[in-house]
C-alpha cells in the first residue's frame, strides 16, 4: 500500500536564511519504506523514456540518481559545485531565491546521441535545473527529462525547463 510520501518531508523555517522554509527529506531518507517508494516512483516515470544516462545534482540529486542509476543498470552522471570534479568542466552560473551559485560537469560526461534524465531532490524557482539542463546539453546529450521529489509549484521553477518534462513526486502549491 502507497504511502504519502509528504508525510515524510519537514519544514524547517528560516533555513538557509529568514524567510525561507527548507524543506528536509531526512525523515524520508531515515525511512526505508518511504525511501524505496520514492526510488520506485521515479523508476516508473524512467518508463516513459529511452534514456541511456542518469544525471543527478549534488548532493541531494545524488542520493536519488545513484539508486535510480542502479535500479535500472545505467551510468551516473555527477553535476557538482565548482572545484569538486578532477577533470576538464562545463561551468554553469545560477540564481538562487536566497543567493547564486554555480554547478560543473565533466566535458567528457556524456556525448552525442546519449539520452538523459535529471534527477534532484527539489525544483523551487528552477535556476538550478536550468544550469544542469544547459550543463547536460554543453556534452552533447539530450535532457529527455527531469524528475524532482519536490516541486515548490509557487515558485514556478518548471517554466525554466527549456521544453525539458519536469516530473515530481510530491507537488506544494
Amino acid at each position: 500500500m502507497a504511502i504519502d510520501l509528504k508525510d515524510f518531508v519537514r519544514d524547517i523555517p528560516d533555513y538557509p536564511t529568514p524567510g525561507i522554509i527548507f524543506k528536509d527529506i531526512t525523515p524520508l531518507l531515515q525511512n526505508a519504506e518511504a525511501l524505496r517508494q520514492s526510488i520506485a516512483e521515479m523508476v516508473a516515470i524512467t518508463k516513459q523514456y529511452d534514456i541511456t544516462h542518469i544525471a543527478g545534482i549534488e548532493s541531494r540529486g545524488f542520493i536519488f540518481g545513484t539508486a535510480l542509476a542502479a535500479e535500472l543498470g545505467l551510468g551516473f552522471l555527477p553535476i557538482r559545485k565548482p572545484g569538486k570534479l578532477p577533470s576538464k568542466t562545463f561551468a554553469e552560473a545560477y540564481d538562487l531565491e536566497y543567493g547564486s551559485d554555480k554547478l560543473e560537469i565533466h566535458v567528457d560526461a556524456s556525448a552525442a546521441g546519449e539520452r538523459v534524465l535529471l534527477i534532484d531532490d527539489l525544483i523551487a524557482t528552477g535556476g538550478t535545473a536550468e544550469a544542469a539542463v544547459k550543463l547536460i546539453r554543453h556534452t552533447g546529450a539530450e535532457v529527455m527529462a527531469c524528475c524532482v521529489l519536490i516541486e515548490l509549484e509557487f515558485l514556478n521553477g518548471g517554466e525554466k525547463m527549456h521544453g525539458v518534462p519536469l516530473h515530481s513526486l510530491i507537488k506544494v502549491s
